[in-house]
């Protein structure tokens, strides 16, 4: 793996998410470091990827309520813990639990395991609320895929609150999730 400061430049065996990603953040101006590796499905993947970035990749989540009217993308820490009556309590939502593939495909454009807030250029209906973890927002920079688990991006938090969000018409609502202590 080594990190490149430019988008692909053979899109061949690509998939159209990734491209679409990479054309909205140079359309915005948004600045990233890429690196392209194996599919990331293991912590020891996310580890050696973390290294290459220089910073950790974020846990991100795909949630719903018990009905699967409301939708939601979690922004937290990779090394933290989540439990969901944490969350539930902080959005009023109760029953929190991992919404089913076919809602992330068809709101996100994202397969589980690719699961990214760059997805939400695809939400064009609004369907998934986005909430980061506030330790998310306290770092100058985060790490995502481009909509698939076999690339990974560097980003500066700034540019995904400032350029990228509004781009896509999404807000922010800042959750703290507390550490759980040792039992």
């Amino acid at each position: 793996m080594k990190l490149m400061s430019i988008r692909p430049q053979d899109v061949q065996g690509r998939l159209e998410r990734e491209i679409r990603v990479y054309d909205m953040l140079d359309s915005l101006g948004i600045e990233y470091l890429r690196t392209d590796h194996e599919e990331a499905n293991t912590m020891e993947a996310c580890n050696a990827i973390d290294e290459v970035l220089g910073v950790p990749m974020c846990k991100n989540l795909f949630l719903c309520n018990r009905q699967e009217t409301e939708f939601y993308l979690l922004m937290m820490p990779g090394d933290k813990p989540f439990k969901t009556k944490d969350l539930s309590k902080q959005i009023n939502s109760a029953r929190l639990s991992f919404g089913k593939p076919e809602f992330m495909e068809e709101f996100l454009d994202i397969k589980p395991g690719a699961v990214s807030i760059m997805g939400l250029m695809n939400d064009t209906g609004k369907r998934v609320r986005l909430l980061i973890d506030k330790p998310v927002l306290e770092s100058e920079y985060v790490g995502c895929h481009p909509c698939v688990n076999t690339s990974s991006l560097k980003i500066q938090t700034k540019d995904l609150l400032d350029k990228f969000l509004p781009a896509t018409g999404h807000e922010v609502t800042v959750v703290d999730l507390p550490i759980p202590e040792e039992e």
